[in-house]
């Protein structure tokens, strides 16, 4: 746990995070027993598919303590949630990156007061795997400038020399490279995209976009898709949130020296190594990582998806639900869940406390 990074000073703040999520963890329906059960009532969410799995874990944990709530999630992916959110059309969203300052400026969100800010809790943090499909191979190291080459179409053969240079021993066939990406706008391509232009700025010219910035390539919608072209192609190389990895191929990323495969700890290294995005109300926990780390052991190629409310709901029907499903998924029981369903990274307890906190702001 990296207090420093967080601004806890002392073990007593540390006590204090414990106690204030112990509480979270009560609202949210945590355990059966001291779950608010009186609640009731549906709550809608949309976007990242990323957190699709977690979603249906989180949801069945919930409902089970609150027996009379119904919690629906649509996986539509994050820049349809983030547009059903700003629409009024959902209680909360699921969005792989947090709304910029330019959105955030522009305002327009339809179920939130009108001079209300938004809430937004980094609660679903999980690497992101480079998958493969490449007959005898089950891993590669790669580093930043040869995976942007592959995905920009400049390395086109799997036996090309950079690959090769990198995997000595590897017996490295001919075959074509077909990269496949997102074809929805989708947070998990806009924090791949931001990895590529920071870490290999040379190769990957494009800004970092949720739209994969040209034509080439196989498209495939959301994380199934690319996960299923991948799986049924030859040659095939795409990225998907690491949970949907199965048994295909995937790729050790260099850092500094050293190679690191993903893994739920190298993804919370890299979130509790990164400082918050400056200028944002203290709810708003956007987080700017640093895809160019050298810290040994942390995984560069990590999204943090993100779980979006309202500070202040123009109506207050759904606030305390609203706010006990979200106390839940933050909980150390709804961040366990996440790890076992989906093989998420849980957060730390500098960083729940900051988001706690926040939980308790919405009104």
């Amino acid at each position: 746990m990296n207090l420093k990074r967080f601004g806890v000073p002392t073990v007593v703040a540390v006590t204090a995070a414990i106690a204030l999520s112990s509480c979270a963890s009560n609202e949210g329906g945590a355990t059966p027993e001291d779950a608010a059960s009186s609640l009731s009532g549906n709550l809608v969410g949309a976007g990242a598919s990323s957190q699709d799995a977690a979603q249906q874990a989180w949801i069945a944990g919930f409902q089970t303590a609150n027996p009379d709530v119904t919690i629906d999630y649509d996986p539509s992916g994050s820049g349809a949630g983030r547009e059903t959110f700003l629409e009024g059309a959902s209680d909360f969203a699921g969005s792989d990156r947090a709304f910029n300052d330019e959105e955030i400026a522009a305002g327009g969100f339809a179920k939130c007061a009108a001079d209300s800010s938004i809430v937004e809790l980094p609660l679903y943090v999980s690497p992101i795997a480079v998958i493969f499909n490449l007959e005898g191979v089950d891993e590669l190291n790669l580093d930043a400038a040869t995976i942007a080459g592959i995905f920009a179409g400049t390395i086109t053969t799997w036996n090309d020399p950079a690959i090769a240079a990198l995997n000595d021993g590897v017996e490295l066939p001919d075959t074509a490279i077909t990269p496949v990406h997102r074809s929805d706008d989708s947070g998990t391509t806009e924090n791949f995209t931001e990895y590529l232009g920071a870490a290999a700025p040379d190769v990957w010219t494009y800004e970092a976009d949720g739209v994969w910035p040209f034509e080439g390539g196989e498209a495939a919608q959301g994380t199934s898709g690319v996960v299923d072209a991948v799986t049924n192609g030859t040659g095939t190389v795409g990225y998907a949130d690491a949970s949907r990895a199965g048994d295909l191929g995937t790729v050790a990323v260099q850092v500094g020296d050293e190679f690191v495969p993903y893994s739920p700890e190298a993804a919370a290294a890299i979130v509790d190594a990164s400082p918050f995005v400056e200028g944002r109300s203290e709810g708003d926990l956007a987080i700017e990582i640093d895809r160019t780390s050298e810290e040994a052991g942390v995984y560069p190629i990590v999204l943090v998806s993100y779980l979006i409310a309202c500070e202040q709901y123009e109506d207050p029907a759904n606030v305390e639900l609203v706010k006990a499903y979200l106390g839940y998924i933050a909980s150390e029981d709804g961040q366990a869940v996440a790890a076992e369903s989906a093989g998420a990274a849980p957060i730390s307890e500098a960083l729940r406390e900051k988001v706690v906190a926040a939980i308790d702001s919405i009104q």
